[in-house]
């Protein structure tokens, strides 16, 4: 691809609750494209040949009478069970990576984004930090992380059994770039998303 046409990827990390879907939209507001992966797996979810396989593989009950998939019903399935979760990950992350990569050259073509903003919360798990120029950690004390995910029927126990299954969050602060810290008020991360935004389009240009 022609140099001119590639817009920074930037990569963005964190727990559960931590506020990684707000610094996304923050960068948006910058002027960057978003790629929201969990987006683009529900969506396939309502594909018919993805939710064949997914029937195929966790039996009829997983859909409703209407044939609609139970996020629910499978996320209640996948988080106890590594082998499930690897096969529905199986099904899925091609087909999520492959739109993935159609949403970047998408975004490499349109002048007015500035950079590519990759939500992916198995960034690391799939290797994909190799296809980011930048990674921000964000950083969120775990009690009100929890504070936040009760909104989503979550609770402390269930927010740990998910983490279980990927990378542990010292190991993706360690590898990340930049860390954003997420624990006080809109305005204070807001700034950081700019102050962070700028260093790494300024190392962009310079590059």
């Amino acid at each position: 691809m022609d140099k001119a046409l590639k817009k920074p990827i930037i990569g963005i990390l964190g727990g559960i609750g931590s506020g990684k879907s707000t610094v996304a939209a923050e960068f948006v507001k910058l002027g960057c494209g978003l790629i929201d992966a969990d987006k683009i797996a529900h969506e396939l979810l309502d594909e018919q040949s993805v939710k064949e396989e997914i029937i195929n593989l966790f039996g009829k009950n997983i859909s409703d009478p209407c044939g609609k998939l139970s996020h629910k019903k499978i996320a209640d399935i996948v988080f106890n069970d590594y082998q499930k979760l690897s096969m529905l990950n199986g099904i899925i992350h091609p087909l999520v990576l492959k739109q993935t990569e159609e949403h970047i050259e998408k975004f490499n073509q349109q002048n007015h984004i500035k950079a590519i903003i990759l939500d992916m919360p198995l960034l690391l798990e799939v290797g994909y930090e190799k296809r980011c120029d930048s990674l921000i950690f964000v950083d969120c004390e775990e009690k009100i992380r929890t504070e936040r995910v009760k909104t989503k029927d979550f609770n402390k126990n269930q927010l740990k059994i998910r983490e279980k299954f990927q990378i542990s969050l010292d190991k993706k602060k360690s590898i990340a770039d930049n860390t954003l810290v997420n624990n006080s008020g809109f305005s204070a991360l807001v700034k950081q998303v700019a102050d962070i935004f700028s260093y790494i389009m300024d190392n962009s240009r310079r590059g």
